[in-house]
Formats: C-alpha cells, sequence, structure tokens
C-alpha cells in the first residue's frame, strides 16, 4: 500500500514537470483582474507538450495550472497517426487530458471518430464519449450513445442502441467490442446481424467484418430463407453461406417443414446442403403426422431452389430406425423425397404396419394426404400378418410385392414371381380358423377388409393343400425364411435412438 502511494506520488510528480509550452502567438495580453490569472492568446496559437502539438484561433493560458482552454480550430496532433479537431476545448498539462467539444473529430491511422464532446486521455490513449459518436474505419460504421476508443489497442467499446453498418452486414445490438486492427466485432449482449437474406442472433459471440464469418455462442441463431439453425455454438461464414453448429443442434426448414437434430450440424446455403451426425434426428412435420428418422449421419440434399417447385431429399444411413403412427421401419440406409413423399429403403429394410411385417431387399413407402398411401417390396419380398391366435401368421412370399393402403390400413395386396403363401380362413360366423392353406402360385392379389382382415383372395392358377387345424404338419405353419422382428421395431419416437439388431437365429 506505502509502494502504490509512493508511486503514485511519483508519477504526479513527474507530471508536473511536464510543462505546457506557449510557442506561438499573434497577440497576448494579460489582466490579472479581468481574466483569472489567464494570458488571453489570439491569432494562430501553438502550444507544445509532451510530445503533443496543440493549435487554436484563441485561448485563456493558466500557467499555474499548467491548463489552458482554447477557440476556434482547436487541433491537436500527436505524431504522425493522431490527430483531434473540435470547436473549442480545455487541455489539462497535469492530467493528459483533452476535452474538446462541438464538431469533434478524431483521427488515427484509417480510424475516424466523430461526436460533440470527447475526453481524451493521452496516459491511457483513450477517447470516450457520453452524448452519442460514430465511428468510420475503413467502411464501417458504428454508431452508438456511449463510447471508447483506445488508440493503442486500436479497441472500440460501444454501450447502448449500438449501430455497426457495413456494405455486406448490419448489426444491431447494446453493447459492443470492436478491434479495429482484426476489424472483429466482439458481442457480449442480446445483438442483431443481418447480411443479404441471412439474420443472425445471438448473445456472446465474433463477427469479422472482413472475412464476414461468425463465432457465435450461448444458443445463438441463424435465420436463412426460412431456415434456422440454432446450436451452442455456431460458426457461419457470410461469403460462402457455410456454416457449423454444436451441441444441441436444432435445423429447421420451414419451407419444406422438417427438422433436424444432431450434436453437429454443417450447412451449405447456396445449394442447400445439410448434414447431421451424434444423436442425429430427421422430423418430418410435412403430414399430419410426424415421421421421425434417426441415423448416424443424416444428410439433406435441395433442389430447385428460389422455386415454387423446391423439394428436399433426406439420406440417413448406419443403423436408421424410422417411427410414425401408422408405419415404422428399420434399416441400413434410408432416402427420402418431400417431392413424391416416398421413403426408400436399403440394405436389409424391414416395415411395419399394425400387425404387418414386410421385409425385402429394398422397399418403397408412398405417403399421401398424411397416411400411408402404397408399398413397393423389390426382390425376396416377405409379408408377415400376425393373427390373434398365438403363434398364427398369414404369410406371403414373393419376388416383387405392393401394398395398397385405405385411411392408413392395408386395403390389397400384390404379389408377383414365385409366389408362396401361407394363410388362415376364418369362419364367418365365429372368426374361428378353418384350417391352413399352403399355396404356390405366378400371382396373387389379396383383399382385406374394413378392420384389416383377408376377405378374399384371386390367383390365376394355383397349386396346394389345405390342412385342418388338428393336422396341420409342423413344416408348413412358416414358409421358408420366415422371422418375425417385433423386438427390433420402433415403438415411439424416443426409441428410434435405441438399436437393437436381429437376434443371431434370424440374421
Amino acid at each position: 500500500m506505502l509502494f502504490t502511494i509512493h508511486y503514485s506520488l511519483f508519477i504526479s510528480a513527474q507530471r508536473a514537470e511536464k510543462r505546457v509550452y506557449l510557442i506561438h502567438a499573434d497577440e497576448l495580453r494579460y489582466d490579472r483582474w479581468r481574466n483569472n490569472d489567464a494570458q488571453v492568446l489570439t491569432g494562430n496559437v501553438q502550444f507544445e507538450h509532451d510530445g503533443a502539438k496543440l493549435y487554436c484561433d484563441s485561448a485563456n493560458f493558466f500557467e499555474a495550472s499548467n491548463s489552458f482552454e482554447a477557440w476556434g480550430h482547436v487541433r491537436m496532433v500527436q505524431g504522425d497517426t493522431l490527430s483531434l479537431t473540435s470547436d473549442q476545448g480545455y487541455y489539462d498539462g497535469n492530467q493528459l487530458l483533452m476535452e474538446a467539444k462541438e464538431h469533434v473529430v478524431l483521427k488515427h491511422r484509417k480510424t475516424t471518430l466523430y461526436t460533440d464532446e470527447l475526453y481524451y486521455d493521452r496516459i491511457w490513449s483513450q477517447g470516450y464519449f457520453q452524448n452519442g459518436g460514430r465511428l468510420v474505419d475503413n467502411g464501417t460504421t458504428l454508431t452508438s450513445d456511449w463510447g471508447e476508443y483506445h488508440t493503442d489497442t486500436k479497441m472500440a467499446i460501444f454501450y447502448y442502441d449500438v449501430d455497426m453498418l457495413d456494405k455486406q452486414f448490419h448489426l444491431t445490438t447494446d453493447s459492443l467490442y470492436y478491434d479495429t486492427q482484426l476489424k472483429r466485432a466482439h458481442i457480449v449482449g442480446p445483438s442483431d446481424i443481418v447480411s443479404g437474406r441471412s439474420h443472425i442472433y445471438s448473445e456472446q459471440g465474433y463477427y469479422n467484418s472482413n472475412t464476414e464469418e461468425s463465432e457465435l455462442l450461448n444458443r445463438s441463431r441463424l435465420d436463412n430463407g426460412g431456415r434456422t439453425i440454432v446450436g451452442d455454438s455456431l460458426w457461419h461464414n457470410g461469403k460462402t453461406g457455410v456454416s457449423e453448429a454444436f451441441r444441441n443442434v436444432v435445423f429447421n426448414d420451414t419451407v419444406n417443414r422438417m427438422l433436424l437434430y444432431c450434436d453437429y450440424g454443417h450447412y451449405e446455403d447456396s445449394i442447400g446442403y445439410a448434414v447431421c451426425t451424434d444423436r442425429a434426428l430427421a422430423v418430418d412435420y410435412s403430414q399430419r403426422d410426424s415421421l421421425f428418422v434417426h441415423g448416424d449421419t443424416i444428410k439433406v440434399f435441395s433442389y430447385n431452389l428460389d422455386t415454387d417447385s423446391v423439394y428436399r431429399v433426406m439420406h440417413a444411413y448406419n443403423k436408421v430406425r424410422a417411427y410414425r403412427i401408422d408405419i415404422q421401419a428399420v434399416c441400413d440406409s434410408l432416402v427420402y423425397s418431400s417431392k413424391d413423399s416416398c421413403m426408400t429403403l436399403y440394405n436389409d429394410p424391414i416395415t411395419w404396419n399394425m400387425n404387418q411385417q414386410l421385409v425385402g431387399d429394398v422397399i418403397e413407402v408412398f405417403m399421401r394426404d398424411s397416411l400411408i398411401d402404397h408399398a413397393h417390396v423389390i426382390d425376396n419380398a416377405f409379408s408377415i400378418e400376425q393373427l390373434p391366435k398365438e403363434q398364427c401368421y398369414n404369410q406371403v412370399s414373393s419376388k416383387e410385392m405392393f401394398a395398397y393402403f385405405i385411411d392408413g390400413r392395408i386395403d390389397e395386396a400384390q404379389a408377383k414371381d414365385n409366389v408362396i403363401t401361407v394363410y388362415y380362413p376364418e369362419e364367418k360366423a365365429d372368426s374361428s380358423y378353418v384350417g391352413l392353406v399352403y399355396m404356390e402360385t405366378s400371382e396373387l392379389r389379396m383383399f382385406m377388409d374394413s378392420v384389416g382382415k383377408l376377405k378374399r383372395i384371386w390367383t390365376p392358377k394355383a397349386e396346394g393343400t389345405m390342412y385342418p387345424m388338428s393336422q396341420i404338419p409342423p413344416a408348413k405353419r412358416q414358409i421358408e425364411g420366415f422371422a418375425w422382428y417385433d423386438y427390433v421395431r420402433p415403438l415411439s419416437r424416443d426409441d428410434v435412438f435405441i438399436w437393437r439388431g436381429k437376434e443371431r437365429d434370424d440374421e
């Protein structure tokens, strides 16, 4: 504490030794009683103090207090990098403080500050204003009610109604730090940045006016033409339109009504391309019931951008699980197109609708008016319907299969080429099973009633056998390749994140 006091006294003594020198004045007069010990100077007045030169039209010089008042074309020059001009001012040589008023202009290298009242502290190389100011730096303009500019660090600090304008963007906030050397703005409060179609909201982050790159924290948000990205942290390049988001990312495409969730996201605005990884989840809410799709990686490709026929194609791959109230699916990779509302499943796909299961090499599912419309199973098609009686299943296997739905329930099924079927016809009176029919044919059409029960079958020519319930051979109960995969079926929107592989016997 004693050291601090002694050091302060030492600094004050040093300041006192640095006198303000009068270099020139056209006229000098002195009247102790009329001018309060001031030397009245007029005409081309020039002072010098501690490496700075000060000019004005007239001044009152108080030699005892090492200070002066100045009027008319007041100008302070420090080296060849800093100048301060105003209509009037007051300079304190002991405090190295310049108070400039009216039409104040501070120029430092390529940076210019305009205000009506400025205090410039030469000790701390700092100018500050409290009644509004405007800073211009290489085409970037900042205005605020209160602010500081540090000539040593080239840092500007602005508060209250801050407005930053550049040919490429417009930033509004209440608090801003701007490095004029790095052209980097530090956002420390609620802020909005508008650049072209992009709108950024952030309460903590950085923006580079040269590169148009943003580093945003604290759940910042980026809006672009109906597409919104929110994340714990965001990185955005305004020139390329590329954005990256990290942790708890939400991508919302309100145009195509699709949501993406993940812990890492990448988006390219110019081509409408998005990729999500780490707990990736896609939600298509364009239909009445939302479709939830999870995979290790999800990609979205956009087509016909900036037109009325814009549509998107989503790719999900590696351990894909999908859930909607009327349909559920698992596969290794999935493609969904908003153009025709078609979901195509590849590599060991399985789909379920109510008590129906479909498997095949490739499965296409088409939606219409918020409900499943029809499905197409390509190669190695196998349909299974679980019946109320335990261990009883209606089954159809074929090369190719079609299923048509009405109001979300299956209405008709078609099987083509190498058709094998096993089904249990029912008594109309009590819905008891008559027996088991095993049949082989080239084509099969099955028609269902309003509750999904088998109503009738059509086939051009068939070979088969009907077994009474008590005489069914065990080998005929199930077609070769039969497997009921209910244990891997997604049961809810949250269940899509829990991968359950096939049991070894069913692989």
